[in-house]
């Protein structure tokens, strides 16, 4: 089983005589993850099979057995683990709670904005603060790593190892992981360390450098971030900042509401892409990220349309394409309105409400003749997606003297995480 193809071949076997192989959803050369059914779950959940080693099957399946008995918000739960074959083939299977998606599939697309992140950190520090207390670690700390379910973020479970002996087999690491994990040493300082790089990759879009200065990549950071981030990349686990000391940086006492988003330069983005349950992102990773950011909301829901809030302005409709059915006003009104398309695992990245106004120019005959942002809001992506949507909107041009006239319109659209409102308004030139 090295191949993509041959993974997703299973498709319609049966695992254990009572987990069907639904929909292949991903994986690697050494693993495959397809939804799957399990009684007393609604939603569906996924496995995951993995070639059963001759010398780690009975370790892996006593690592998913602990982290099957762990409870918390911000886990991933795991139902039931164990060993099946196919095609004769021996594997492992663990049936876990399914994520929507992941930060990973977010930061492709955009970068978390300062106050994604800052709604991102807090789950991920109370999941690992009761990982460590109940002696695990999570080992394995990265935006792939950290998902959605429904409204909640959640890091996933089946990587959970304790740390109680302190050692593990030598890894070949990448930037996610510790140092000393590369000679197999175990300790919570290595999820630290595991927090910060994701921490700086979410804000950054780049991973800090595998020199002997990792914190030099922290520099660009906003504040509380470039401290915590810093903090957690000391190449010596015993320097590294402790979970409290995070949030003492994320929350210094006296502040009682978030910090305020630090502008970010956000790239350009022409199209959409995200696929999958994705993700996670942007978290915002997720935050996105937050990383992070109602996951799984339907395109109906998001799709709502606030009425406006002017006199002079009517109700929009309630459907892109529906056409109002009262006659037209010497006022002017909307005709047609079109909504921006945005993916739903980028809507599921913001957190709060992110407000961005477009300006448009319209002839007598109602089409927009120019559209400009005139708030642009701290996402240039999803500035681009409202700016397209705003020049396909038409009008009833109002009228002056009897004849049609040209006009301007501001339309004041407001994203949310489950929904798109927009109120349009006509203004004087």
């Amino acid at each position: 089983m090295s191949s993509a193809e041959a993974w997703k071949a299973w498709e319609g076997r049966v695992v254990a005589g009572k987990f069907p192989l639904r929909q292949w959803l991903g994986g690697s050369e050494y693993s495959a993850v397809f939804l799957t059914e399990f009684q007393g779950q609604a939603q569906k959940p996924v496995i995951k099979l993995i070639p059963a080693e001759t010398g780690d099957a009975e370790p892996q399946l006593s690592r998913w057995r602990a982290a099957a008995e762990l409870s918390h918000p911000n886990l991933i739960r795991i139902f039931e683990s164990g060993r099946c074959q196919l095609n004769g083939t021996p594997l492992l299977y663990v049936v876990m709670q399914n994520a929507e998606e992941d930060l990973s599939q977010i930061l492709p697309q955009r970068r978390l904005t300062t106050a994604e992140v800052a709604e991102l950190l807090p789950p991920l520090l109370d999941a690992l603060s009761y990982l460590h207390g109940k002696g695990f670690m999570h080992g394995r700390i990265k935006p792939s790593n950290v998902m959605a379910v429904g409204d909640q973020l959640k890091l996933s479970a089946d990587q959970i190892m304790p740390f109680t002996d302190g050692r593990s087999e030598p890894v070949q690491r990448d930037i996610y992981d510790a140092p000393e994990r590369a000679a197999g040493s175990l300790s919570p300082a290595a999820d630290l360390w595991s927090l910060g790089v994701t921490l700086v990759v979410a804000l950054t879009q780049n991973a800090p450098s595998a020199g002997d200065d990792p914190g030099g990549s922290t520099k660009t950071l906003p504040e509380p971030f470039r401290g915590i981030a810093r903090e957690c990349l000391h190449l010596d686990p015993k320097r590294r900042c402790s979970i409290a000391q995070v949030r003492a940086r994320l929350e210094p006492p006296g502040r009682s509401v978030p910090i305020a988003p630090e502008p970010i330069p956000q790239p350009q983005h022409s199209g959409r892409r995200w696929g999958l349950a994705a993700v996670l992102v942007s978290m915002a990773l997720i935050v996105g990220l937050v990383l992070f950011y109602a996951r799984g909301r339907s395109t109906s829901a998001r799709n709502e349309v606030e009425p406006a809030q002017t006199a002079s302005a009517p109700p929009p409709a309630t459907s892109e394409t529906a056409q109002p059915s009262k006659p037209a006003s010497s006022q002017g009104e909307v005709l047609h309105q079109v909504l921006p398309d945005i993916p739903q695992s980028a809507m599921n990245t913001i957190t709060g409400t992110i407000k961005i106004n477009a300006r448009l120019e319209v002839d007598a005959a109602g089409k927009v003749t120019e559209a400009k942002l005139v708030n642009r809001g701290p996402s240039e992506y999803f500035a681009n997606l409202v700016l397209k949507a705003a020049q396909h909107w038409e009008f009833i041009a109002p009228q002056i003297g009897g004849q049609p006239a040209a006009s301007a319109w501001l339309l004041r659209f407001r994203l949310r995480r489950t929904s798109i409102q927009v109120s349009p308004e006509r203004v004087t030139h």
